[in-house]
C-alpha cells in the first residue's frame, strides 16, 4: 500500500518531531553491538528528511541525544559524538544540495570541542537555505529548557524590563529556544514505547502523538507517510466539540 497516495497535501502538518528509538535494540537482534545501530540510524535520518520536504513539510525535530543519554557507557557516548562528526561532515554537501537548513537545541556546550566545530559549521553554512528546517536535538531536556525560560523571565522581572502581569503562555513560548518554530503537530516514536521522555513537553501541548514498533533503522519514507494518514484521520478539536468544528 502506498500512503504517500493517501495524504491530503493541503494539510500536511508543517512541524513533525520524531523521538528516534531503538537503534541498539535492532542492532541487539542482529547480534550486534548498540553502536551498529547508531550508524544504521543515520540512513533513515536523510529519508526522512528528503521525504518530509518532498509533501511540503517545514520544519523536523529529530531527537538525537537527549541530556540523559549522558548516563549511558562511555564507550556509546564516545562512538555517538564520533558518529555525529562523521555525519555532519559527510552529509554537509547534501543539506546544501537539498536546500536543508540545519539548526540544533540543546545545551551543546556539553559536546565535545570537535562536535561542537562541526555543527556550528553546517549550520553557518546551511543558514541562507530555505528549504525544509531540520533541527537536531542535542544534549537536549525539555525540564532544562523550561527551568531556563523561567530564569530569563525572572531575570527580566527583576531588571523591571516586565512585570508579573506580562506573563503569558506568548511570554513563556519566546524564550524557549524553539521560539522561532511553530510548536508540532505531530510527534512520531519509533521503538514501541509510548512515551515522551524529556522531549518538547511544552511545545507538544496539543501535538498528536503516533508511536510505532519500527525500530528507526527500519523506519522508511512509507513508515512517515503512514503516520500523516493517521494524523489526518484524526479530530483534531482543541478542547470544543465535534459538533463546533
Amino acid at each position: 500500500m502506498d500512503y504517500k497516495d493517501q495524504i491530503d497535501l493541503s494539510r500536511v502538518p508543517k512541524h513533525i518531531a520524531i523521538i528516534m528509538d531503538g537503534n541498539g535494540r535492532w542492532a541487539k537482534k542482529q547480534g550486534m553491538p548498540r553502536t551498529f545501530g547508531h550508524q544504521h540510524g543515520i540512513d533513515p535520518v536523510r529519508k526522512i528528511t528528503e521525504a518530509a520536504a518532498e509533501i511540503g513539510v517545514q520544519h523536523l525535530t529529530l531527537y538525537t541525544f537527549s541530556t540523559e543519554n549522558w548516563n549511558r557507557p562511555i564507550e556509546e557516548v564516545q562512538a555517538l559524538m564520533e558518529l555525529l562528526v562523521r555525519a555532519i561532515e559527510h552529509e554537509t554537501p547534501d543539506l546544501m544540495k537539498k536546500n536543508v537548513r540545519l539548526k540544533a537545541i540543546g545545551d551543546i556546550s556539553k559536546l565535545n570541542s570537535t562536535s561542537i566545530e562541526k555543527l556550528n559549521e553546517c549550520i553557518s553554512k546551511t543558514a541562507n537555505n530555505n528549504g525544509i528546517e531540520l533541527i537536531l536535538a542535542l544534549s537536549y531536556s525539555s525540564r532544562d529548557e523550561i527551568t531556563q525560560s523561567i530564569k530569563k523571565i525572572a531575570q527580566d522581572i527583576n531588571d523591571k524590563k516586565i512585570s508579573i502581569d506580562d506573563i503569558s503562555e506568548e511570554l513563556i513560548s519566546s524564550r524557549m529556544m524553539t521560539s522561532l518554530t511553530p510548536d508540532p503537530e505531530l510527534m512520531i516514536r519509533t521503538g514501541g514505547e509510548q512515551r515522551i521522555s524529556n522531549f518538547l513537553l511544552w511545545q507538544l501541548s496539543y501535538s498528536e502523538l503516533y508511536f510505532t514498533d519500527e525500530f528507526w533503522p527500519d523506519f522508511n519514507q512509507q513508515s512517515l507517510y503512514k503516520a500523516i494518514v493517521d494524523y489526518q484521520n484524526r479530530e483534531r478539536r482543541f478542547g470544543k466539540t465535534s459538533e463546533q468544528l
